[in-house]
């Protein structure tokens, strides 16, 4: 085999995996968005999981690209885990499918005639002559993705005929024939598998390769089944890469690829090889093919599901206890937990889990501003990451509680729940939202330790004021919320005014050490972020106290909400606004 034939092997396999992208792409675009929602809304039972990632992995070509979806909508909340495992197991069928179309270029192989019409050559010519038509000429976005569709056939089929011509003169090569032949210990051919296709990063090309080399006619069973069972394996290596930044059960979704396919191979090693030692299979020596190849693929993907399908609950605690979640994460999930659809028929005991599930998103909110205030004076990457991931909980809650409070509205409530219901889906918005500002917050702490920026001591004496009086007001909203404290709720509007006061003072102040000389742009930029964003979040505090004075008023609407606030500014206004005015003097 000269270098002439391993720069053509070469190109093959880039046109093969191009042209299988090509076309899992594009088939990915025709149907739209369509996949991912029937994923989402059609996996609630195992059964129904394995057959739709079949089916989504068949369209899309690629195992691991359902995987790594499935593994997004995990980390999303949006799947639960033991609905994750069975799309996973579809996928690993699914996956499959590649080596049957490969198949084709077996047709009509060396025909004469008519039936050179049908063979691969040929219709492989049509076919790619259609697809540049539709590509090139065809406005409608549906039109030109077929015909990226055809075109990625057709140069997968290119590749696949490239990649056996560069192989063929191996059937004649003893040195190949020899090396192949180390290979049919179980062992050593699970490892070559394995190393393969980490490093294309392709379960479905790694098959296609060995269907390549199956033209030379040293592929024999004993050699392909434990490259196949490898290869099965190295497939978890981009799921398990894609989940490196998940949440926990994203990482156990993408672990559970990893464990169906090695759990899998080895107790089909065990079943299989126990019984060829007792029966001792005649077709172990069998010179495969490549639709023999793809049968085998098949089958053995098949019955490793079969065998591990029962079993979807106990992968599960496996993942669990593999990867554990953090003291935090599991106080969420008892949360989350909270939201069972089977309360929804109970609403008292719907709202009332809903009421403790956004005191806790509430607290979670507060905690997570001030660990963003702790980072302006002591910075550090972990405490950042902390406010990052936190914040990231918190727009869980805010999708949870949104869902499930919608569907109590569908049942039919009394006028107390009707409130209730209504005060918690105008709130949850104000708790999301003070979080997104924390995180704010933090990225200004960030730039500040990055840039070595220092205010000075005026400015750093007027923060610190300013982070008092935010810091009253969040815990007084958030403790009147919690405790239904209507007092403590009349105290936030006469607080978040000083504190706008104060924002506009603190401008004024900076403007003037600009002129001065004491302050430069550079703290100017940081300085007025801060005040912005610590303003906005004295004004969801304040929406969270009219929303708990408005639910007395029993309405929501407009007329009410202006009542609300009027009767805000005269219960004791003047009295806590001096107050505060004294507590928070610059």
């Amino acid at each position: 085999m000269g270098i002439s034939n391993v720069l053509e092997l070469l190109g093959g396999v880039a046109l093969f995996l191009f042209g299988m992208a090509l076309m899992g792409d594009s088939l990915k675009k025709v149907a739209g968005n369509k996949l991912e929602l029937i994923l989402f809304r059609l996996s609630s039972t195992p059964l129904k999981g394995i057959l739709l990632g079949t089916g989504v992995t068949a369209v899309i070509q690629s195992s691991s690209a359902t995987s790594v979806m499935v593994v997004g909508f995990v980390n999303s909340g949006m799947m639960k885990v033991h609905q994750a495992i069975g799309v996973v197991m579809g996928a690993i069928i699914g996956t499959s499918i590649t080596g049957w179309i490969i198949c084709l270029s077996d047709i009509g192989g060396g025909s004469s005639g008519w039936l050179e019409l049908l063979s691969t050559d040929t219709l492989t010519a049509i076919i790619a002559v259609i697809g540049i038509i539709l590509r090139m000429f065809c406005s409608a976005p549906e039109k030109m993705h077929v015909g990226e569709i055809l075109l990625g056939f057709a140069v997968l089929m290119f590749g696949m005929k490239a990649m056996s011509g560069a192989v063929y003169d191996l059937r004649s090569s003893e040195t190949f024939i020899d090396m192949l032949t180390t290979f049919s210990n179980p062992l050593l051919g699970i490892a070559l598998g394995i190393v393969f296709t980490s490093v294309i990063q392709s379960a479905s090309a790694a098959v296609g390769i060995l269907q390549a080399l199956a033209v030379t006619g040293a592929i024999r069973f004993d050699i392909a089944l434990p490259i196949t069972m490898g290869i099965a394996i190295g497939a978890a290596v981009p799921v398990l890469l894609s989940a490196l930044g998940a949440s926990a059960d994203g990482k156990r979704t993408a672990l559970s690829y990893l464990m169906v396919d090695t759990i899998g191979v080895i107790l089909f090693s065990i079943i299989f090889y126990t019984l060829n030692a007792i029966c001792d299979f005649s077709f172990m020596s069998m010179t495969m093919t490549t639709v023999s190849l793809a049968l085998m693929n098949t089958v053995f993907r098949f019955v490793i599901v079969l065998m591990l399908a029962p079993f979807i609950s106990l992968l599960e605690k496996i993942c669990k206890v593999i990867i554990k979640d953090k003291p935090e994460d599991a106080a969420v999930l008892e949360d989350f937990d909270r939201l069972e659809e089977r309360f929804l028929d109970h609403p008292a005991l719907a709202v009332e889990q809903s009421r403790l599930t956004v005191n806790s998103m509430a607290k979670k909110a507060r905690e997570n501003l001030f660990d963003a205030f702790a980072l302006i004076s002591n910075y550090s990457d972990e405490g950042f990451q902390h406010v990052t991931d936190t914040e990231d909980i918190v727009d869980k809650y805010e999708d949870k509680l949104g869902t499930y409070l919608i569907h109590i509205t569908s049942r039919e409530l009394n006028p107390d729940q009707n409130e209730a219901v209504g005060k918690y889906l105008h709130t949850i918005n104000d708790f999301e939202r003070i979080s997104d500002h924390a995180l704010n917050v933090a990225e200004c702490a960030q730039e500040l330790h990055e840039k070595g920026i220092v205010f000075s001591t005026d400015g750093a004496r007027e923060i610190n004021v300013l982070i008092s009086a935010v810091t009253e007001v969040m815990n007084t909203a958030i403790d009147a919320f919690c405790n239904n404290d209507l007092e403590n709720a009349y105290r936030v509007e006469p607080l978040e005014e000083l504190i706008d006061n104060l924002c506009d003072e603190m401008k004024l102040h900076h403007i003037d050490r600009l002129q001065k000389g004491i302050c430069t742009l550079n703290h100017g930029f940081v300085f007025n972020d801060l005040l912005t964003n610590l303003e906005r979040i004295s004004d969801h505090c304040s929406n969270i106290a009219v929303a708990l004075i408005e639910l007395e008023s029993d309405s929501f609407d407009t007329h009410e909400y202006i009542n609300s606030l009027i009767e805000v500014r005269s219960h004791c206004f003047d009295e806590y606004y001096a107050e505060y005015s004294k507590k928070f003097a610059l």
